[in-house]
């Protein structure tokens, strides 16, 4: 079974800077590439950041280029998103999301994802 549990969320203040991780099991972590995807209050699911199945090509929406960064840990069969500069924009549900192929795109294509963790940025 695939599962993807996601953790890091809380309220932080704008210009403050979260990590998010995503531990996953039940299929072979690094043949995929991996995804985040965000629900903002009221709107659709927005594909954030995609990273390859090894970790040295990455992805990212216009909006989160320089702040945010997709990391993995093959070893560890956990994907991360370091979030930095934080607005109030980016307050949403961020879901960790499997790819279907190993080498992923900016199309963000997934197949599963976790239940989320969500980030608030309020003063």
């Amino acid at each position: 079974e695939v599962q993807l549990v996601e953790s890091g969320g809380g309220l932080v203040q704008p210009g403050g800077s979260l990590r998010l991780s995503c531990v996953v099991s039940g299929f072979t972590f690094d043949d995929y590439a991996m995804s985040w995807v965000q629900q903002a209050p009221g709107k659709g699911l927005e594909w954030v950041s995609t990273i390859n199945w090894s970790g040295r090509i990455t992805y990212y929406a216009e909006s989160m280029k320089g702040r945010f960064t997709i990391s993995r840990d093959n070893a560890k069969n956990t994907l991360y998103l370091q979030m930095n500069s934080l607005k109030s924009e980016d307050t949403a549900v961020y879901y960790c999301a499997k790819g279907q192929n190993s080498y992923g795109s900016s199309t963000g294509d997934y197949d599963y994802r976790g239940q989320g963790t969500q980030v608030t940025v309020s003063s």
